[in-house]
């Protein structure tokens, strides 16, 4: 089983993305939701089998309670575990207009 975090930095204005919804849904179908803390930081209880799983960004609130416009109401991501990685850190860079995305340590 291998654990899971994440971090969201807004790219625009070069600092963590604090209050953004995030949902882990597991391969089994499980799932986390949490929000990101002060430093735009998660990491998430679930315990992830091998398997391809599911992290989904609730983008479009978190600008819209900014007063922020954004052509991504979400952002998801998948991503594939396998049992010899005892854990997974998916970061989001984010901007109103664009994203991009990394596997971190």
């Amino acid at each position: 089983m291998s654990t899971c975090s994440t971090h969201v930095l807004d790219a625009a204005r070069g600092r963590p993305a604090a209050g953004v919804v995030v949902l882990l849904t597991a391969a089994d179908g499980s799932s986390e939701r949490a929000a990101t803390d002060a430093d735009g930081r998660v990491r998430f209880e679930t315990h992830l089998g091998p398997g391809e799983h599911r992290i989904t960004f609730a983008t479009g609130e978190w600008f819209a309670a900014a007063g922020r416009e954004t052509f991504y109401p979400s952002v998801t991501l998948d991503f594939a575990t396998d049992a010899g990685q005892p854990h997974y850190h998916v970061a989001l860079l984010l901007s109103p207009y664009s994203y991009t995305t990394y596997r971190g340590s």
